[in-house]
């Protein structure tokens, strides 16, 4: 259940800094929270991932990793564009690091998006293009529609041209992306094509 404790009255500033500020679930996170987001009333793509990394949460920079570096070359632009809120938001499914898990880090806290999810979204009226990474942003932001990350990357064309389900582009996806070879050989261009027709201003 989503919660908004008057956070709808909120100016975006001030929600942001609660966001920033929030400890909600210290008790179960390795490390201090350090809750990583970014966006503006004006940011015209939204990035959902799963939650930062270790290196993410140390930087206190999105995707500031090998993940961030194959996500910006499927999408086609630079740093510089990338880290600009006047262009994109990135709001992952957790804001914290989750910490190490047996098989890679941890699912996204639970705690995250219903207490802060709704009011970030209700103020990106300028977002053009979602691109959903992996399950959890599948699973939250799809709905019922969305089944495995396979089959939901591979139904694309029903979410274009809003929104764009991906695999994670974590170095450890690299098997799928070698198995599934039609992602990059057909997907990867048309994201190109429609983030830049966005960002100029479609």
């Amino acid at each position: 259940m989503t919660r908004d404790n008057g956070l709808a009255a909120l100016p975006l500033p001030d929600l942001l800094a609660r966001v920033r500020a929030c400890s909600l679930c210290a008790s179960a996170l390795p490390h201090e929270p350090r809750p990583v987001v970014q966006m503006s009333a004006e940011s015209r793509i939204l990035v959902v991932g799963q939650a930062p990394g270790r290196k993410v949460h140390e930087t206190g920079l999105p995707f500031n990793d090998p993940s961030g570096d194959r996500l910006r070359s499927w999408m086609g632009i630079d740093r510089d564009t990338f880290y600009d809120d006047q262009a994109l938001a990135i709001l992952p499914m957790g804001f914290c690091y989750p910490g190490k898990g047996r098989s890679g880090d941890l699912p996204p806290r639970p705690e995250c998006a219903p207490a802060w999810r709704q009011a970030l979204l209700a103020r990106l009226t300028n977002v053009r293009l979602t691109l959903l990474i992996g399950q959890y942003a599948h699973a939250w932001h799809l709905g019922e529609r969305h089944r495995s990350v396979t089959q939901t990357v591979e139904g694309w064309e029903a979410y274009w041209p809003d929104q764009v389900p991906l695999p994670h582009p974590s170095p450890r996806n690299q098997l799928w992306i070698k198995r599934h070879p039609w992602f990059e050989d057909t997907v990867v261009p048309r994201l190109r094509s429609r983030v830049a027709e966005v960002l100029a201003g479609d």
